[in-house]
């Protein structure tokens, strides 16, 4: 071959790798032929006007767990969580250095009320909160308080008859809420859905699969690319978190005239329970692009729980299985809306109208 000939080839070549970076739609390793930048974003036509976007988030490190420092912030005057508990242990006695290996997409937002309606739709799915028997855990609007000085009294109940459909809020439920009252099994589903439906289109790349995030790649997309361990992904301040997150704040709870009487917010996030997804804009994404990771809603995972602390590759057990639920909800306190909280539910059927889940486009997991 002449030598003009092979610059040609080689400019050719450089282009073509050149656009590939430049649409981030090309992969690395078996299945990716050139690893996306950084933020490259896919979005997804679930027909009938409803889209789900995910953003790439590359191979890295990451600090999991909390220190002795933030787990005394939590349960304290500014945290709100409860004293006493042994809850903060489960995010270890110490942060500790995990690594990511592979690339991964995840949903800029949790899964929202349309998009899992369009699932319904597209499969006559019925959720373990809809089959016979069936219930969900939801707010009790005929609550009166904890009455803690006499008889401590909870305002979630579990409740048959409710369901994503209907998670019993006192207002109308909207289709960019986060979907809630869906189980472990229901978000897993949905995922499996969404795989053979983009396989059948050839939109799939070869060797992924939609899923539920592994705890790692959560927390890592939680941190938004920070070596530190801070509280949230945007630092340790609770007061620059103002205008970023949905959680437990100065607002009315619906048709009352109190708010949320224990540990919140000191401002108004303009909403007594769910606020829509990535509401915040720009101001509620972190470094990667993800909204609403911290508060929200609960976000279900693929990881089995480990009350010792979360594990770098996918912690699966055989019996009484937990899925770990990550991030903190609406109804919550500042200290459980933390980057390194984690919570076992009581079992994959398990659904809560203070629960959800959001994606993952990568290599198979279980």
């Amino acid at each position: 071959m002449s030598l003009v000939r092979v610059l040609a080839a080689r400019k050719k070549n450089c282009l073509i790798l050149a656009v590939g970076l430049l649409c981030g739609t090309l992969f690395t390793g078996s299945a990716q032929a050139q690893e996306p930048r950084k933020g490259a974003t896919r979005k997804l036509d679930l027909s009938q006007g409803v889209t789900l976007e995910l953003v790439y988030i590359p191979p890295g490190e990451f600090m999991m767990g909390s220190t002795p420092e933030e787990k005394a912030w939590a349960v304290g005057i500014e945290g709100g969580a409860q004293a006493g508990t042994e809850r903060e242990s489960y995010e270890g006695e110490r942060p500790r250095r995990m690594k990511v290996k592979d690339g991964f997409w995840m949903g800029r937002t949790e899964v929202t009320v349309g998009q899992f309606r369009r699932f319904t739709e597209e499969t006559s799915y019925v959720t373990d909160a809809e089959k016979p028997g069936g219930k969900t855990q939801c707010f009790n609007p005929q609550w009166k308080g904890y009455r803690l000085t006499s008889k401590v009294v909870h305002p979630w109940d579990p409740m048959p008859g409710k369901s994503w459909r209907d998670p019993n809020f006192a207002f109308p439920l909207r289709e960019d809420f986060p979907v809630v009252c869906v189980s472990w099994n229901d978000a897993r589903a949905f995922c499996k859905w969404l795989t053979t439906r983009e396989r059948e289109a050839g939109r799939l790349p070869s060797g992924l699969e939609y899923r539920l995030p592994a705890e790692t790649e959560w927390e890592y997309g939680c941190r938004g690319g920070s070596q530190e361990s801070l509280y949230f992904w945007w630092g340790n301040e609770l007061q620059d978190g103002e205008g970023r997150l949905n959680i437990s704040a100065i607002d009315f709870l619906p048709d009352r005239k109190q708010t949320w009487p224990l540990g919140k917010a000191p401002w108004s996030d303009g909403f007594s329970f769910v606020s829509p997804v990535d509401h915040y804009g720009e101001r509620g994404r972190n470094g990667f692009g993800l909204a609403d990771m911290c508060g929200g809603v609960w976000e279900v995972i693929l990881d089995d729980f480990d009350p010792k602390g979360g594990h770098e590759e996918l912690h699966v057990v055989t019996e009484n299985p937990r899925p770990v639920c990550r991030g903190g909800n609406y109804f919550d306190v500042p200290g459980n809306a933390r980057c390194a909280v984690r919570l076992g539910l009581q079992s994959p059927s398990y659904s809560d109208s203070r629960d959800g889940f959001r994606i993952c486009l990568g290599v198979p997991k279980r």
